[in-house]
């Protein structure tokens, strides 16, 4: 059964690593080439797999990753980086950071990709934590399970938005509705998840090499007018190539050069540029000290670059095992309501694929002809199947190694953290749907 399948490769690979204390890609591309064999996949075939397994997950992420490294990096040794973290200090105090991380991700996390946004924001979550002296977790939990949230649940992120064009389904009414459901929901669990006493046990230190250690005076740190415009003009391209997009249907030179400028990695890169330019000088007299700054970035991304691309190796190996085909078929006969099965089956293949684009994909597919007669709102089976897909993110998640490696977890800590945030944000999500569904019915009437 290849859901069993899934599980024992789980557990395998928490053995590797937790016991053996093998290394986390190397662990990573063992069971890939074992769950593959075990699939019957052609061994002439696994290298391929597992090949393009790597560079389609590297692909998407290194050129993201890479330059919000750098760019973190820089506004981390100029002091911009410390002058935003002081002003959020100013403005929310020491016991309301974990409320500035959670408004401000929010903001952020609307439009930009997870991955986009955490790499954005992680700096200041860094400056933040040294500063205020607390726990990693304390800080940075918020912020990515307000982005999780973000990105998940709402378009015009990649996974509704493909679900809503299935449906034919209103993107500004999914959004629209879906900010009911996400906002509070994410900035509950966002507050309550580092208060748990399983979390409060775990202190994790910031990993070397990502911020730099050096505290700033206040003449020596740059004005907040230009460390708030290097932060937020990527957010700015990106957010804006999505209201463009989501505005016209019309192909034009025009609309093509905005989304050119506001694709992530031309974005993240010209906010290098401007970044060099207006706090460079600040770093070192030559540009081979802002160079050696950005060095340092990209070394200490190397091993989260290799373990994430072994995350993708063992998605893709379970993607071409034909395990989705299999939920599909086992799924098909289930009689429930249209929004719990659309949950239900995105929640199944996220588990099974790790992949949250996958699974909404292959779940819409799954449950389109139940909506025709159902009666349900469209609308309301994106976000079922939207919300669905963020539930029960594990190793094979490449962005679960994102989550562990910058906060520094052991595997086991990022499963008791991540993955049981993921999955609450999941339920509750699913909640917020049926009431949602159940107050458009009622206002119908």
């Amino acid at each position: 059964m290849p859901l069993v399948v899934v599980g024992i490769s789980v557990v395998v690979l928490l053995l590797l690593m937790t016991r053996l204390k093998l290394n986390g890609f190397a662990a990573l591309l063992l069971v890939a080439v074992g769950v593959a064999l075990v699939q019957g996949i052609p061994v002439k075939d696994i290298p391929d797999i597992l090949s393009e397994g790597i560079g389609g997950q590297v692909g998407d992420t290194m050129l993201v990753i890479g330059l919000g490294a750098m760019v973190g990096r820089i506004m981390g040794d100029s002091g911009a980086a410390q002058r935003i973290a002081g002003r959020l200090l100013d403005a929310f105090g020491p016991r309301g950071v974990q409320v500035a991380m959670v408004v401000t991700s929010m903001l952020i996390g609307v439009t930009m990709f997870y991955e986009v946004a955490f790499i954005i924001i992680v700096p200041i979550a860094f400056t933040l934590v040294r500063v205020t002296r607390a726990n990693l977790l304390w800080v940075g939990l918020p912020m990515s399970i307000a982005l999780s949230t973000m990105h998940s649940f709402l378009p015009p992120h990649p996974g509704p938005t493909a679900v809503a064009a299935t449906f034919h389904a209103s993107v500004g009414l999914t959004l629209f509705y879906g900010l009911f459901i996400a906002v509070p929901v994410g900035a509950f669990i966002a507050l309550l998840w580092p208060r748990l006493p399983f979390v409060r046990a775990i202190s994790p230190t910031i990993p070397q090499g990502l911020v730099s250690e050096r505290e700033f005076t206040e003449e020596e740190m740059p004005g907040l007018g230009w460390s708030l415009s290097v932060a937020l003009f990527p957010v700015v391209l990106i957010a804006g190539a999505a209201v463009t997009d989501m505005a016209t249907s019309a192909e034009t030179p025009l609309l093509h050069t905005v989304a050119f400028i506001g694709s992530a990695p031309i974005a993240l890169l010209l906010t290098l540029c401007l970044a060099v330019w207006a706090f460079g000088p600040r770093i070192g007299r030559s540009l081979s000290d802002v160079g050696a700054s950005c060095g340092s970035a990209a070394q200490a991304m190397a091993m989260i670059l290799l373990v994430i691309g072994a995350g993708g190796a063992f998605k893709n190996v379970l993607v071409e095992g034909g395990i989705a085909d299999y939920i599909q078929d086992f799924t098909d006969s289930w009689s429930i309501s249209p929004i719990i099965l659309a949950w239900l089956i995105a929640a199944i293949l996220r588990i099974a694929l790790g992949s949250a684009t996958v699974a909404v994909v292959t779940a819409s597919g799954v449950v389109l002809p139940l909506l025709a007669g159902s009666g349900t709102h469209a609308e309301m089976m994106v976000l079922a199947v939207s919300c669905g897909s963020i539930a029960f993110s594990h190793v094979n998640d490449p962005g679960f190694w994102l989550f562990k490696e910058y906060f520094n977890l052991s595997v086991v800590q990022a499963i008791k953290v991540r993955t049981s945030y993921t999955t609450v944000l999941s339920v509750l999500g699913l909640a917020g749907v049926l009431a949602g569904e159940w107050v458009l019915d009622a206002l119908s009437l």
